[in-house]
């Protein structure tokens, strides 16, 4: 069994640093077009197709099989695109606080609304640009200020046309399990967002009580989770 790894909006592959020592498998952590190791591409041009194609590139790489596909947050609308390049590779999906819309309409729709007008603010010539400021009062409720500033450090520019992409989730559709991570402290991706997430895929649903980053704020209960999962592969 591995653990591949995808962040969401705002970060990179980083993001994980705290958790992946805990985990009982190998780990792998992808860098999505436009930071980390791809951070040469730029983001004005990247699409949701090209964070599927990223994660596949990688998983291909390193020849990963009876993968647990790990996504936090935006990532909800990467994953199903993985699972329709690599299902063969795949024997598990947990989905971390992941923000899943309706199939066929766009990330900044299911956003809550005090939320999805920091977001527009933060849009300048194609480029998500969060502020410390902002990301502090959604991402670090539950840190103390030390753990919130290596947090904070770790911002990253992101794409804005991928939350007004058109998503796909057709790939949420195949016969692999799921498991919905519910953060029930999360002032990111609020409790009514998470439900109607939950809604969508039926998922079996784990609740942690941290915000919204959890592999930082608390990476022992999240790795517990993750290792609860080793069994008899696919």
């Amino acid at each position: 069994m591995a653990f591949v790894l995808i962040h969401g909006a705002g970060f990179g592959a980083n993001c994980w640093d705290e958790l992946i020592p805990h985990l009982e498998a190998e780990a792998l952590a992808v860098d999505l077009p436009g930071r980390g190791r791809r951070a040469e591409v730029d983001l004005g041009s990247v699409t949701l197709a090209d964070c599927a194609d990223a994660v596949r590139e990688d998983v291909e790489a390193k020849d990963l099989r009876d993968v647990v596909l790990v996504g936090h947050s935006f990532a909800g609308v990467t994953v199903p695109r993985v699972l329709n390049l690599i299902p063969d590779r795949i024997r598990h999906v947990v989905l971390v606080s992941a923000v899943v819309p309706a199939d066929g309409s766009r990330v900044l729709d299911q956003i809550d609304p005090a939320v999805r007008n920091l977001v527009e603010q933060s849009i300048t010539g194609g480029v998500y640009h969060q502020s410390r400021e902002g990301a502090a009062a959604m991402l670090c409720n539950d840190m103390d200020e030390a753990t919130a500033a290596a947090t904070l450090d770790r911002l990253a520019d992101d794409s804005a046309a991928l939350l007004s992409e058109t998503v796909d989730l057709s790939g949420y559709g195949r016969p692999i399990p799921q498991t919905y991570v519910h953060l029930t402290r999360d002032q990111c991706y609020v409790e009514e967002l998470q439900q109607r997430s939950i809604a969508l895929l039926r998922p079996e649903v784990i609740d942690l009580d941290t915000g919204h980053m959890a592999m930082i704020s608390a990476p022992e209960k999240l790795a517990a989770v993750l290792n609860s999962l080793h069994g008899p592969s696919k």
